[in-house]
């Protein structure tokens, strides 16, 4: 099993920043892909941006130019970091994985952080 722990979230002004971090720890084979999605009340859970081991990047229209993410591959580590944050940006962000499993298998397996808030105010 693999565990992703977040961190990060919280209560901010439009205009501002917050960085999010996620740790992937377990029995990871190999990590193909991390990324953040978001999920606002009444909504459907959306990509916000994902990175693959390469580090070819894929963002939302909405967050380009806006938004951040990065990965340290050495310590299964990704981050977002947010700036110009607007009022619409509020959701509860979850870090998802996709990544083998230890143990020579090539079957992908996708985890999900329990997720972390993110509140814009206007």
């Amino acid at each position: 099993q693999v565990q992703l722990v977040e961190s990060g979230g919280g209560l901010v002004q439009a205009g501002g920043s917050l960085r999010l971090s996620c740790a992937a720890s377990g029995s990871i084979g190999s990590i193909r892909t991390m990324g953040w999605y978001r999920q606002a009340p009444g909504k459907q859970r959306e990509l916000v941006a994902a990175i693959t081991s390469g580090g070819n990047t894929n963002y939302a229209d909405s967050v380009k130019g806006r938004f951040t993410i990065s990965r340290d591959n050495a310590k299964n580590t990704v981050a977002l970091q947010m700036n110009s944050l607007k009022p619409e940006d509020t959701a509860v962000y979850y870090c998802n994985t996709e990544t083998t499993l230890r143990g020579g298998s090539y079957v992908v397996f996708a985890y999900w952080g329990q997720g972390t808030q993110v509140t814009v105010s206007s």
